[in-house]
């Protein structure tokens, strides 16, 4: 009896320790001479992989599981061969409230890997086994990392360190983003803008949103919104030494309809520079800055 509470909690624990709870998509539309079974083998391998693996020495708590998601769009297979873009969202739950904030959404649109349906999928960020098992454990530990700086002050950083870990070994193996010779815009640059102090500013401005702002909304709308243009002028700190920053993109493709949707009505504060700002930053956005009022 005594040997089988201790089992049981053990299952408890290992089951509460995984950090993330993903939903793993594979779109196969574009692919039309190859049994579908295989994109159903690798959606099913992968979803079980990603929730059912630690990749940090952190325990979670499962209700503090990262809600996240993977989408692979595939363009063409061959032989186990597969090339695809790959589209990775997270969100984090806001104080009080049963609303969730989008924290990343990246489309990385050069993405390849084989696969062997059946295959046993195992992650060690230490050695490349696969550019499938790499682009997983990065972007896991980039989700991570983004989490825990919207909790704490550069709290990602040990998460981001292992991601790029992840592209140090991954670089030699020919495989495009993981080089800084792959565009401005590859994963290389992603993990290695985030953790260069010239763009530290982006990650104070997450922390600023997160806890500062919109953990603030439930207890006081004003304030928090008066909290998110502050977090918005931080960021503007980074326009000045780097206009348009590849990483601004990031902050702003999560949360671009979230801002917008913040100052589109409720409680009156002083928009006065907000839209001024938006606009010089993101231009992109001009038309959801417009909704501002």
């Amino acid at each position: 009896m005594y040997k089988y509470i201790l089992l049981l909690l053990f299952v408890g624990f290992t089951a509460s320790a995984q950090e993330l709870n993903c939903n793993v998509k594979v779109s196969y539309d574009r692919i039309t001479d190859a049994n579908p079974q295989i994109f159903k083998t690798l959606e099913k391998s992968l979803q079980d992989f990603v929730n059912n693996t630690k990749f940090t020495t952190r325990n979670f708590a499962r209700n503090e599981r990262i809600e996240c998601s993977m989408f692979i769009n595939l363009s063409a297979y061959n032989s186990n061969n597969f090339s695809a873009s790959l589209q990775v969202q997270a969100r984090r739950p806001v104080y009080g409230s049963t609303y969730f904030s989008p924290i990343f959404n990246f489309n990385d649109k050069d993405v390849s890997f084989r696969y062997i349906e059946g295959e046993n999928l195992t992650y060690n960020p230490n050695t490349f086994d696969s550019n499938l098992m790499s682009l997983v454990g990065f972007y896991a530990n980039m989700i991570i990392g983004l989490d825990a700086d919207t909790f704490a002050l550069e709290g990602g950083t040990p998460y981001y360190e292992a991601a790029q870990g992840i592209v140090n070994v991954a670089q030699g193996q020919g495989n495009i983003g993981w080089s800084q010779q792959d565009g401005n815009q590859s994963r290389y640059f992603l993990v290695n803008d985030i953790m260069s102090n010239t763009f530290a500013p982006f990650r104070k401005a997450m922390y600023e949103y997160h806890i500062g702002a919109l953990d603030k909304m439930a207890e006081n709308q004003k304030t928090g919104k008066e909290k998110t243009i502050v977090a918005i002028n931080t960021l503007a700190e980074l326009y000045k030494v780097r206009p348009n920053a590849f990483i601004t993109r990031i902050f702003f493709d999560a949360k671009s309809d979230e801002i917008a949707t913040i100052f589109s009505g409720g409680p009156q504060v002083d928009i006065s520079k907000l839209v001024d700002t938006l606009n010089r930053i993101s231009p992109l956005n001009a038309t959801k800055w417009a909704k501002i009022k």
